[in-house]
């Protein structure tokens, strides 16, 4: 994820869009996959139909995308339960924007999109160390000694494989108790402790 600092220079006037990924126009997604390909080169654009991707943009007034991101979704089993869990993805700044703050609007919207999801659980993402206090900025909390385990159960790919130095971030919503664990019950649940996300090959760190 490359979302860059926060608030620098004024912020251009934007919007916040939303669209399942399949139904992307096609004007907004050639640029989603120009600021992905500028981020990640060499990565496959798009998400695992499975995963149910939705695409969020940051768009202003003549069309531009200032910032992109993905929700991702799907059930995961934790310590004998099954949760509903959804993952921010291929969160990206147009370069020319960064430091304006529009990373941070694009992820305060999808946060709160996401706590408006019905039966929704939780939200679970790992990131790169360095960009852990944006996200804590934005809400998220910092789950201490977590690991995410990406890819699939034969082809597993953990955030603390080697070369990676990232960080497991978590929003647990709902109430505690029997519907879902809720704030310091919630990442007590998860602290500490290897979870099985298994995307997929595709979405292989969701």
């Amino acid at each position: 994820m490359t979302a860059g600092p926060g608030p620098g220079a004024h912020a251009p006037a934007t919007e916040v869009l939303g669209f399942a990924e399949a139904e992307l126009p096609a004007a907004l997604a050639a640029q989603v996959a120009a600021l992905e390909a500028e981020a990640w080169p060499g990565a496959t654009p798009g998400h695992d139909p499975a995963l149910a991707p939705r695409a969020l943009l940051l768009v202003t007034a003549d069309g531009t995308v200032a910032a992109s991101l993905a929700l991702l979704f799907k059930e995961i089993r934790h310590a004998g339960r099954t949760y509903r869990a959804a993952g921010l993805s291929s969160v990206v700044t147009r370069r020319a924007l960064r430091g304006r703050g529009c990373g941070a609007r694009l992820v305060a919207a999808a946060r709160r999109e996401l706590a408006a999801v019905p039966g929704l659980d939780l939200v679970l993402f790992s990131c790169d160390r360095p960009l852990a206090p944006f996200y804590e900025a934005a809400g998220f909390t910092r789950l201490p000694g977590a690991v995410l385990v990406g890819g699939t159960p034969g082809e597993p790919l953990a955030t603390d494989g080697p070369g990676f130095d990232k960080v497991v971030l978590a929003e647990f919503l709902g109430p505690d108790g029997a519907d879902g664990p809720a704030g310091a019950a919630g990442a007590a649940a998860f602290a500490g402790t290897r979870i099985a996300l298994h995307p997929g090959p595709v979405d292989r760190l969701w």
